[in-house]
């Protein structure tokens, strides 16, 4: 379409999957989301985080990625050269568990496929689920580079994991050791401290006495895990407890299993809490664990991976671990060693992936050692071009976590993922690690264990622009990336490890602003869960009320790092709004037919309404601008919405209806140029919020270019400034509402005429009103209209103050004498309040010392017309009752 041959309708009713349909298609054929390596741009970048391959995106997904598209628009209109890169990640238990439970409904398993089959089927998975979020991804409108796209198992994100792995462990910050993890039964996988979610749950505290060795004595100990005395190897107390000083070094007979433990002395023993004597298990409690290596304790490990109690369990052997300790507990009751069973409520860990309860369990795993990556991590944030949290509490919160940093357990017992590239010598058990295999690989066995998934992505903004090679075009050009967007439950998981992975490999920060936003709550403020049922699919929303209105209600619903509470009403609410904006442009562009965007002309001489609404534009601009830079979108979208529904819509287009419909053929070419060039900035401002619609509407207005995608962002025009327009569509506005509300309250319609009598206070503001009389007359419907300085009122007569006027209507039996008095007394009421608000603003010198001067002089300007009207009512009041 030519720019002269410009569609001048829309149908005439708004249908959000008639708008939607087919525009995304049309944004990739275009190729306008891809980046462009232009030098002549500013490179802005954003990596989406990327949603894992186990199903189908939630809303909080929505959320999320809105934002990011929201930025990633704007940025591109305002002239940066926009990469936003997508990509999923493998998800490595999570997608395991998916593809398992999927074999076992086809009555087979991974074992009986084996590794390499198994793996084909979580790759058919992966792209099954892989299309179903770029479906997702499309129905949303998000701007994506496609031709970038990533997977976190991608040879080259694997390279770069193999990398990273290989350069820590030659500096010694990556070790294999045998240490008690975290340990997932049901999964049977270690999982890292921040995979452990704590629950209070109600337990027990089991007492029990194991009798000394020789001697008619016993010892007292509790435990909540009474299964784990089978891997008891000491008691251990404290080396100045006199109470078992006589017992240091003597043996206890360990009931059940019935093999001598010694009692050992460690200033770890609490002596006040309990009877101040401790079973140390070091093969189950990592407290216990460090306790055994100070004493070279046998480590006497009872349970297999899935839970279960195995061979050193005894007659226990087979039984599940709570199965176990039932049984335990009955025969430690009728032996007499078990003698109290106290109610405890304590934390239990459960596994943020299955749910299970997590076991402290003894095992070799890979770690990374912490502190030193933490360290430049801390220091990083002392610097001046530091991460910049938005809100800035966050930083707090993640600095705490930094400083308080424990080694990171990485190995997975997986086979999705990423395989430890470390080999193991068959007959010397050496241990080699490399990017690549060893030569004589007969003689050497590789790890079977994967790395943890955060390992990866947490290399996702350098390894997606080709990192490890420094020389990747993208990577010198993109990175580091402009802003992450996430929510504040991965702070920990994600954020920080891409910042410590960052400054260890590029020596770079990876992103100048983390953006961090809440969690999507229901109506009541519970978390959407599937346990509760209150989870909403945002394809639902999409398909009753289209994405725009969707993307609008989650844009503004909160402020950063708050939660968003999700309501039907709300998202309704939007859709009114989407509504509203179109039925503007269908009528706008009935009144433009056959008008070029080559006709615009804002030259000549403009009414006050035209004045008006392109100040009113630029001051939107401004904010619109300024807060969705700041990351407030629901600031921005306010100032959109008010400007949009009450100013353009209900007040412009009404006025500008006067000269549309009139004779004067130079005025309603002006009035058509303010309205193209108003609407056409108006889509551009709202595009980042709603794109579908905004693209339908800009392509019928008089426009310049092939898509509002890459249209520029509008910028002030101080030459369309005109703050005495301003006051004066103030005053008039003022009045026309006044008229309204008198009408309403003596139920008088718009269509019957009245006498209105305006009592300016100076022959200025005559003259102004007079100007635009033709305004008052239109939408007052006055059968008599005077504008004077001095009026004789007369007795009967309701009346209204305005900044700078009083205006009367004599009623002529329309209402009761006795309820305008009761309406002036509210009146007065309210102006008292309003005079006492501002005076004790002003009152307070602290804000008269600190606020800015022009705020000050504002609230001065607001106690002299609040004093004014004040008076004016006050003086109505006396003279009715008099």
């Amino acid at each position: 379409m030519s720019e002269k041959e410009t569609k001048t309708s829309l149908s005439a009713k708004y249908n959000p999957k008639e708008v939607e349909q087919g525009r995304y298609q049309f944004w990739l054929e275009g190729k306008y989301f891809e980046a462009t390596n232009d030098p002549e741009k500013e490179p802005y970048s954003i990596v989406i985080p990327p949603p894992n391959v186990t199903g189908r995106l939630h809303l909080g997904h929505a959320w999320d990625t809105t934002m990011q598209d929201t930025i990633s628009r704007m940025k591109r209109m305002q002239g940066y050269d926009v990469l936003w890169l997508p990509g999923m990640d493998h998800a490595g238990i999570a997608t395991q568990a998916k593809v398992e439970a999927k074999l076992k409904e086809q009555g087979t398993n991974r074992y009986e496929l084996g590794r390499e089959k198994f793996l084909a089927k979580a790759w058919e998975w992966k792209g099954e689920y892989a299309d179903f979020i770029r479906s997702q991804w499309e129905k949303l409108g998000l701007g994506l580079d496609y031709s970038r796209e990533r997977f976190t198992l991608d040879d080259g994100l694997s390279d770069a994991v193999k990398e990273v792995f290989v350069k820590l462990y030659e500096k010694g910050l990556i070790y294999r050791g045998e240490y008690i993890i975290n340990w997932d039964p049901q999964t049977k996988t270690a999982l890292s401290d921040i995979e452990v979610i704590y629950e209070e749950i109600n337990g027990k505290f089991y007492h029990m006495r194991y009798p000394i060795k020789d001697s008619e004595e016993t010892i007292e100990i509790a435990t909540t895990r009474p299964e784990t005395m089978l891997g008891d190897t000491a008691v251990a107390v404290h080396p100045n407890d006199e109470r078992y000083v006589h017992l240091i070094g003597k043996k206890v007979i360990l009931p059940i299993v019935g093999r001598e433990i010694e009692i050992v002395a460690d200033e770890y023993v609490d002596m006040e809490f309990g009877s101040g004597a401790v079973k140390i298990t070091p093969a189950h409690d990592p407290n216990d664990f460090e306790i055994g290596n100070r004493h070279n304790l046998e480590r006497v490990l009872v349970m297999n991976e899935d839970g279960t109690m195995n061979e050193n369990a005894g007659s226990y052997e087979g039984l599940d671990r709570f199965e176990c300790r039932r049984q335990i507990v009955k025969d430690l009751q009728d032996q007499g060693i078990l003698f109290e069973i106290e109610d405890h409520t304590h934390q239990v860990g459960h596994s943020e992936r299955s749910g299970a309860v997590v076991e402290p369990y003894l095992s070799t795993q890979w770690f990374v050692n912490m502190q030193p990556l933490a360290d430049a991590a801390i220091d990083l944030q002392q610097q001046e071009d530091k991460v910049n949290f938005v809100p800035k509490r966050f930083e707090r919160t993640y600095l705490n976590w930094m400083e308080n940093i424990r080694d990171w357990c990485i190995s997975r017992q997986l086979w999705w993922g990423h395989r430890i590239p470390a080999w193991y010598h068959k007959e010397t058990n050496e241990i080699y690690v490399g990017k690549e295999a060893p030569e004589d690989l007969e003689n050497w066995e590789q790890d079977e264990d994967v790395l943890d998934t955060w390992f990866s992505s947490a290399l996702w903004p350098f390894s997606t622009m080709g990192w490890p090679d420094t020389n990747a075009e993208d990577f010198k050009r993109y990175f580091p990336t402009g802003v992450l967007v996430t929510g504040y439950d991965i702070i920990f998981f994600w954020v920080a490890r891409m910042i410590f992975q960052s400054k260890q490999f590029t020596n770079q920060k990876p992103f100048e602003d983390v953006l961090i936003h809440g969690l999507i709550r229901d109506a009541e403020g519970r978390k959407m869960s599937k346990s509760l049922g209150n989870g909403v699919d945002p394809m639902d929303i999409i398909e009753k009320y289209g994405a725009d209105s969707l993307r609008y209600f989650l844009l503004t619903g909160s402020t950063p790092g708050q939660d968003l509470r999700f309501h039907w009403e709300k998202v309704e609410a939007t859709w009114n709004f989407a509504n509203k904006v179109w039925n503007a442009s269908r009528f706008s562009l009935m009144n433009l037919d056959g008008f070029t965007y080559e006709d615009i002309d804002l030259s000549g001489e403009k009414s006050l309404a035209d004045k008006w609404i392109l100040t009113r534009l630029n001051e939107t601009i401004e904010q619109v601008t300024k807060n969705t830079d700041k990351y407030e979108f629901g600031e921005a979208g306010r100032h959109l919405y008010n400007f949009i529904w009450d100013e353009l819509c209900d007040w412009y287009i009404e006025m500008a209806k006067l000269p549309l419909y009139g004779e004067d053929d130079v005025k309603k070419k002006m009035t058509q140029s303010v309205l193209a060039h108003v609407l056409d900035q108006t889509m551009r401002m709202l595009h980042p919020y709603m794109p579908f619609i905004t693209e339908e509407i800009w392509q019928q207005l008089p426009h310049q270019g092939d898509s509002i995608t890459i249209a520029t962002w509008p910028e002030v025009n101080q030459a369309f400034h005109d703050e005495k327009a301003s006051q004066e569509m103030k005053r008039l506005v003022s009045i026309i509402k006044s008229v309204r509300n008198i009408r309403a309250e003596v139920d008088t319609p718009m269509s019957k005429q009245i006498n209105i009598l305006i009592q300016a206070e100076n022959q200025k503001i005559v003259d102004e009103l007079e100007k635009h009389r033709d305004y008052l007359e239109r939408f007052c419907n006055p059968n008599k209209l005077i504008i004077e300085t001095n009026i004789s009122v007369p007795e009967k007569a309701m009346s209204a103050v305005v900044t700078g006027a009083e205006l009367y209507f004599p009623l002529e039996g329309l209402i009761d004498f006795n309820k305008e008095i009761d309406r002036l007394e509210k009146e007065l009421t309210k102006w008292t309040k309003e005079v006492e608000r501002v005076q004790k603003k002003l009152g307070n010198q602290g804000f008269v010392n600190k606020a800015p001067q022009a705020v000050v002089e504002e609230e001065r300007q607001k106690e002299k017309d609040y004093l004014d009207k004040q008076a004016k009512v006050r003086a109505r009041l006396e003279e009715l009752k008099g």
